[in-house]
This record gives C-alpha cells, sequence and structure tokens, in this order.
C-alpha cells in the first residue's frame, strides 16, 4: 500500500513543480522584464534558469517534459491501487524511464549549480521529487525478479531507499553548500 502510494504522492508534487514552472515561464514569455515569484535572492532565483539555453534541452521548456514524465508515477500508483499487475518488461521499462529522469535531473542540477550560478525553487522540488521515484521503483523492480535474481538485494534496496533518498538528497546540499559557501556566509 505504501508503495503506489509514495508514486502518487511524488509525481504529483513532481507535477505541481513542472506546472508552477510552466506558468512562470508564461509570465516572463509575456513580460522578460518581469521578476518570478521565485526569485528570491541572486542564488535561488528562477528567472536565471529558465532564460538559459539548459531550460530548452529539446527545443521547448524542460517543465513540459515534467509535466507528462511526472503523471506515469501517479497513473501507475492508482493503477495499483485498483488492482493493476504490470508484466516484467513494464517495470523494466518504468525503471528505465526513471533513470533517465534522474540522469536529467542531475544534469540539470550541475547546469544550475555549477554553469548558470542560481538555482531555481521549483527545479529543486521536482528533483526532490525524482529522487525517491527511483530508489523505490529501483529497489521494487529488484525485489520483484524484473531484473535478474536480486530479489535480496531489490528488497534492501527497497526497504532502505527512504536512507538512499536521505543520501542523495545530502550530497546535493552539501555541493550546494560548498559551491554557493561565499553567499551563504553573507546571510550570517
Amino acid at each position: 500500500m505504501l508503495f503506489p502510494i509514495a508514486l502518487i504522492s511524488m509525481g504529483v508534487m513532481g507535477w505541481i513543480a513542472s506546472f508552477g514552472l510552466t506558468l512562470e515561464r508564461l509570465h516572463v514569455a509575456e513580460n522578460p522584464d518581469a521578476s518570478t515569484s521565485c526569485d528570491i535572492s541572486p542564488i535561488l532565483s528562477c528567472k536565471s534558469v529558465m532564460l538559459s539555453e539548459q531550460a530548452a534541452l529539446l527545443g521547448f521548456p524542460n517543465p513540459l517534459i515534467g509535466l507528462a514524465a511526472f503523471f506515469a508515477p501517479v497513473l501507475v500508483g492508482m493503477a495499483i491501487l485498483a488492482g493493476a499487475k504490470f508484466a516484467p518488461w513494464f517495470w523494466r521499462l518504468f525503471l528505465l524511464g526513471h533513470l533517465f529522469g534522474l540522469g536529467f535531473a542531475i544534469w540539470l542540477f550541475t547546469q544550475s549549480a555549477y554553469v548558470i550560478g542560481s538555482l531555481c525553487i521549483y527545479c529543486m522540488v521536482a528533483w526532490a521529487a525524482t529522487i525517491p521515484l527511483f530508489w523505490m521503483i529501483l529497489g521494487r523492480t529488484m525485489r520483484d525478479g524484473h531484473l535478474g535474481n536480486n530479489e535480496k538485494l531489490g528488497d534492501f534496496v527497497y526497504s532502505w531507499s527512504w536512507v538512499f533518498t536521505l543520501m542523495t538528497y545530502l550530497v546535493l546540499i552539501v555541493l550546494i553548500l560548498i559551491q554557493f559557501w561565499d553567499y551563504w556566509i553573507t546571510l550570517i
């Protein structure tokens, strides 16, 4: 019961972040001089990120990818709650999609922090949803035997997915603290 609820909640969280960022992007497209609601400081600035080349990797705004992609875990979670069973190939593809999602989130993080020099709050919420989705789906797919004979390892990964999620968050937080240290100490 926890797995489908987590899929739905993280999917909704990521979808809301993508939707909010899409609205902000439309606002800036209407008025390029406008500031966004998430332009809080030089470091926390959605507008700086959304106007970068990286914000439209495939030629259109990245939040549109999030609007489509975050809907998938919501649908799968709802289907599981309704009693659906999925074939092993489905779980492998679902995991592959989330692996790409995690890779994309990590790439966007590195571009934001190390190239653009600003962080987008909506983006960080989307990353925060992507990370536990990946760890839970990896563990569940392995535990259920859809990635070979790794049920024990899968059970471990699934049972401890919250720890892997927190560890991933911690790594990103430390990298953010280090990268923007000169700014953070001015706030003290």
